[in-house]
């Protein structure tokens, strides 16, 4: 198996963190991808046509995007499980895709920042994104409590998605006024999976 691979990227690492949970890392090639949203890596493109990481090869050379569909594939691989049944699937599901559209909200702003002319930025559009961090964030922050112990793809999606804000956007001062996700995120992040792919 093979993984376009660029670690400061959230799902990417939401992907190794499973694969490190399930056993399968060392099962995993990683190759070097430059994606990029204006020049795309067309290494990557020929796989996937977004252009985009992760893109995941099964043994079988065919490949897998996104971030959900190659978590899924890996749980469907694996002797333990990260996609619980029942009700609990439907919260782990639930949590996965909030934090998924906190990233996409954060990725919009690290891109017009990063990639378009400062001159062309425009402010509502910035701070409507912010706006939709805030409020995962403040529902996050709300059910904590519904969090505990658990080690599930919601719990792997939080905790990736926190760490993408400490690393891009530490002045967003997250922990502020959410003390219960911020408790749960310091024992979250001393997990080995978490440890060992945490983007310097």
């Amino acid at each position: 198996m093979k993984i376009y691979y660029a670690l400061p990227s959230p799902f990417v690492r939401k992907v190794i963190v499973t694969a490190h949970l399930l056993g399968l890392n060392d099962s995993i090639e990683r190759l070097s991808g430059k994606a990029h949203p204006i020049n795309r890596d067309q290494d990557i493109v020929h796989a996937n046509p977004l252009g985009k990481i992760p893109t995941f090869f099964k043994e079988d050379g065919e490949p897998l995007f996104d971030s959900r569909v190659i978590c899924e594939y890996l749980d469907s691989l694996g002797q333990k499980k990260v996609f619980p049944s029942g009700d609990l699937r439907w919260q782990a599901l639930r949590e996965q895709a909030l934090a998924d559209g906190l990233l996409d909200a954060a990725m919009i702003i690290r891109y017009e920042k990063a990639f378009r002319p400062e001159a062309l930025h425009w402010a509502p559009w910035l701070d409507g994104q912010k706006e939709k961090i805030i409020s995962a964030l403040d529902h996050f922050s709300s059910h904590a409590d519904q969090l505990h112990e658990r080690i599930d793809i919601g719990t792997i999606s939080i905790g990736c998605a926190l760490g993408y804000l400490d690393l891009r956007f530490p002045d967003y001062q997250w922990r502020e006024g959410r003390e219960p996700l911020a408790a749960w995120f310091s024992k979250f992040d001393e997990l080995p999976c978490m440890k060992q792919t945490r983007p310097e």
